[in-house]
């Protein structure tokens, strides 16, 4: 998996000890945790749209596109959208984390 510019905002304990000792194989673990960057991937991206306006997500788009790994990124985005995006990112992927858990700690019918 690639670097992405708010890696270090995403904090899923949890979801680490959830996926740690629930896998079976490393192959299990490693599907799960696609499922799960994948997740946070699109809420993320979805929050950011959200929050951009809708003249920059093309710009945006690109700039993710060419340099996913780049950390300015959060600098354009509060730029853009006048709002403190680490602390949107953070509140975002804290729910997520709270969704998935409850739905894994959900009976089975």
């Amino acid at each position: 998996m690639s670097k992405i510019f708010y890696d270090h905002l995403i904090i899923i304990e949890e979801i680490d000890f959830i996926i740690r000792n629930a896998a079976e194989s490393s192959e299990e673990k490693e599907e799960l945790w696609k499922l799960v960057d994948e997740i946070i991937h699109h809420r993320i991206l979805e929050r950011i749209l959200n929050r951009l306006p809708e003249k920059r997500h093309k710009e945006f788009l690109e700039r993710f596109h060419l340099a996913p790994h780049d950390e300015s990124h959060i600098l354009y985005l509060q730029e853009k959208t006048g709002e403190d995006i680490e602390k949107i990112i953070k509140k975002e992927v804290n729910e997520l984390e709270k969704e998935l858990l409850s739905l894994v700690k959900a009976p089975s019918r």
